[in-house]
């Protein structure tokens, strides 16, 4: 089994991508063919700021390397690295629909908070696309905002099949149901375009700051309460053993306990679970040539099989 996925380095990340894409995906690389990659073509969607973009794509490489990633066991890349992609993107890009396009949620959403339109962001499920059958993945992790973007990935290579041969392996989706929606800190989904995000390799001070502001309803500390509708606990028990998870759901459900003990309750066990991470990923920032490696490495590994792909599509279409 093959499995992709890819994060952009358009800022910080936080438990929502650590919890809705980062776990999941490592955790494949035990069991399965995994190739991951920094998505900084995407992210010129978003950032225009050149000296920005670079750094977070160094960011992203350390924090994967730092959660866990082993590049012997996972294909780790970016994505700017293969312009093979974007070719296959623009190959696709003529059996793509515009009527598939325009039904994307992610556009008129994106649009509609602000950001301005352009062929890229509307375009952006091509080259999603591309990553996505460039490798042959068989699977793809994704969160229920990114499910219509893999249904018109299948749409796409099913098209492409029916016209010019079977070239692409159609992907599945794989949706983590029970860490599908990561609440932020005012309980909406945890984005950056909401700024209600917890990053898992900021500061400490500051991170602790940031979850004693957690929005919590107006009972008083002797009512009893309901974690199941707390933002606090479904933060808690994503990273909490089975024990304490239990434990504090009791405190919530008898009373005589403020949302304060369990603000400073999650900030214990974020700390516990990102401050070794922390350290090590302060290591290796010290070494920026073995990072940039790493992606060399991958970028050469990812290009035997995208190469390969590339030019089964374009013998299959005329171009050689």
């Amino acid at each position: 089994m093959r499995v992709l996925s890819g994060i952009q380095p358009s800022g910080q990340l936080h438990l929502g991508n650590y919890f809705g894409m980062m776990k999941p995906v490592i955790a494949f690389q035990e069991e399965a063919e995994v190739y991951i990659f920094i998505a900084n073509y995407h992210a010129l969607t978003s950032v225009q700021d050149p000296e920005a973009l670079r750094q977070g794509t160094v960011d992203v490489a350390l924090d994967f390397l730092a959660c866990g990633l082993d590049p012997q066991k996972a294909v780790f890349y970016r994505q700017s690295d293969l312009p093979e992609v974007t070719e296959l993107t623009w190959l696709l890009s003529t059996v793509t629909p515009m009527g598939l396009l325009e039904r994307c949620h992610s556009y008129k959403d994106k649009t509609a908070r602000g950001i301005a339109a352009n062929h890229g962001l509307f375009a952006y499920p091509v080259l999603m696309t591309a990553d996505i059958l460039a490798v042959q993945a068989d699977v793809v992790p994704v969160g229920k905002d990114q499910k219509q973007h893999l249904e018109v990935a299948r749409d796409i290579a099913i098209k492409f099949n029916h016209g010019y041969g079977d070239i692409f392996t159609v992907p599945e989706p794989r949706i983590a149901e029970e860490v599908a929606v990561i609440p932020g800190l005012d309980g909406q989904k945890m984005s950056k375009s909401y700024d209600n995000t917890i990053e898992i390799f900021g500061d400490p001070k500051p991170t602790r700051k940031k979850i004693m502001r957690i929005v919590t309803d107006s009972k008083s500390l002797e009512e009893p309460k309901d974690p199941d509708s707390s933002t606090i606990f479904k933060l808690y028990r994503l990273l909490a053993t089975a024990e304490e998870t239990e434990e504090l759901a009791g405190r919530y459900r008898e009373g005589g306990m403020g949302y304060g003990d369990a603000k400073k309750a999650l900030a214990e066990v974020f700390e516990r679970t990102f401050g070794p991470l922390r350290e090590q990923r302060a290591a290796l920032a010290t070494d920026p040539g073995s990072v940039e490696a790493v992606l060399a490495d991958g970028a050469g590994r990812a290009r035997e099989v995208i190469g390969e792909t590339l030019q089964r599509a374009r013998r299959a279409m005329g171009i050689e």
